[in-house]
């Protein structure tokens, strides 16, 4: 360290040429920090944006299904009303509701106990064949006359409408998650009597996994997906269908070690609206959350589910092609100063030559050498003047010098005629 300081003394154009690379790498991390905040910043923006807008095209997209779902219900529910005294007619109705809309993947038309004198319990339910994924017509749909390990007097998507009259949107299979059966949630919607109190329900299934796999198509970037929680933090919808109903987002959250994906989970279950970053698996990513909102539509509910939708979208997605660019700046950057002060040395090195020159004459001259011959400058700037006056106070000095020389000489010669004179004298 202290020879380079030496160094750096002692060579004027080595230390012109670092301070001109300073001041140019001062404005140029100024401005790069300027521009590369701004841009992230732009980034992050359009991401929010294209985010939000994914976002809301993916609640969209639910919410029609669900309201294709409901439509379909209540134009069963107005037909079977007239032939609700005859039970093996709830055969007909709900096979037919299983094969008009796709996204249905099994009916149930339930009634309470000893609703019908000769049966005490009565539940027509027809669903899609094990083959037939989603319901289509020409599938293949089979008859059960139970669903689940519980009887369905017991079962949430009957109680809860039996209980509130209410027609809603359930998770039936709460508390059966060691169940065989495929997870899916259910719309409920009561059947009331003339005094407007219900004595059945009919329920409408609907794959998880098949809105989770049309959810798959909902994404910013290859590895970004769209979710959806309910108040409880339960997935909904979520890309791996292994979640469904078997892992609770909060569940999963807690055994993180970065509290953010706690917090953010929290966020989605609260109702909120907006993002948050959070690590998962230490990797960093950005969740966009909103709450879901149902679309206005005459004779439908207006109770909300308390449902969240989330996009969640990896930060290298977001920043990769960022972080790239930066990278590049910063290396173009630190290549081009390089250069410069190489070029700089270079160039200050040889403006600098005449000085170099005239520091080595004088060298001599101070010696006693007077005789030196310095060359005609052919530079019209203050260092080509300056060797051109040193080139004549070099002449004139070396004239000046000869001159005393012979006189000198003479002195010398007239001392000595003066010595033999006054011998002689």
């Amino acid at each position: 360290m202290l020879r380079l300081t030496k160094l750096i003394n002692r060579h004027l154009s080595l230390r012109i040429s670092l301070m001109v690379v300073m001041a140019m790498a001062i404005l140029l991390m100024a401005s790069l920090a300027v521009m590369l905040h701004y841009s992230r910043k732009a980034v992050k923006e359009e991401t929010i944006h294209k985010a939000m807008a994914t976002l809301e095209s993916t609640v969209t997209h639910i919410d029609n299904i669900l309201l294709s779902v409901e439509q379909s219900t209540g134009n069963v529910y107005f037909a079977m009303m007239p032939y609700i005294t005859q039970p093996e007619k709830m055969y007909e109705f709900s096979q037919k509701l299983v094969e008009t809309n796709p996204y249905v993947a099994g009916c149930a038309i339930a009634f309470k106990e000893d609703y019908y004198k000769d049966r005490k319990l009565f539940m027509a339910y027809m669903h899609c064949g094990e083959s037939g994924g989603v319901a289509y017509a020409g599938s293949r749909i089979e008859q059960d006359e139970t669903f689940g390990d519980l009887p369905y007097t017991e079962q949430i998507w009957f109680t809860k409408p039996m209980e509130t009259g209410a027609p809603t949107w359930v998770n039936p299979l709460k508390g059966m998650e060691d169940s065989d059966e495929a997870p899916i949630m259910t719309f409920s919607l009561p059947i009331p009597d003339s005094d407007g109190k219900p004595i059945g329900v009919i329920g409408v299934d609907v794959s998880l996994r098949v809105l989770s796999t049309i959810m798959v198509e909902a994404k910013l970037s290859p590895n970004s997906y769209s979710t959806l929680l309910d108040n409880e933090g339960t997935f909904i919808v979520h890309p791996d269908s292994s979640k469904l109903m078997q892992q609770t987002a909060i569940a999963l959250s807690g055994k993180e070690i970065d509290p953010s994906a706690r917090e953010a989970v929290q966020a989605m279950v609260s109702g909120e609206e907006g993002y948050k970053p959070f690590r998962l698996h230490n990797e960093d990513f950005y969740v966009f959350y909103k709450p879901f909102k149902r679309k206005a539509v005459p004779g439908r509910s207006t109770a909300e589910l308390g449902w969240s939708a989330g996009i969640v979208y990896p930060e290298d997605d977001i920043f990769g092609d960022y972080n790239s660019l930066m990278y590049y700046v910063l290396i173009i950057a630190a290549v081009g100063l390089l250069l410069m002060f190489v070029l700089s040395r270079l160039v200050i090195h040889r403006q600098l030559m005449p000085l170099n020159m005239l520091t080595r004459e004088a060298h001599r001259i101070a010696n006693g050498q007077y005789d030196v011959q310095i060359p005609m400058s052919k530079r019209g700037d203050e260092v080509g003047r300056l060797q051109e006056n040193f080139r004549q106070m070099q002449q004139t000095l070396s004239t000046n010098i000869g001159e005393m020389e012979q006189l000198k000489v003479k002195l010398q010669e007239h001392g000595e005629e003066l010595k033999i004179a006054y011998k002689r004298a």
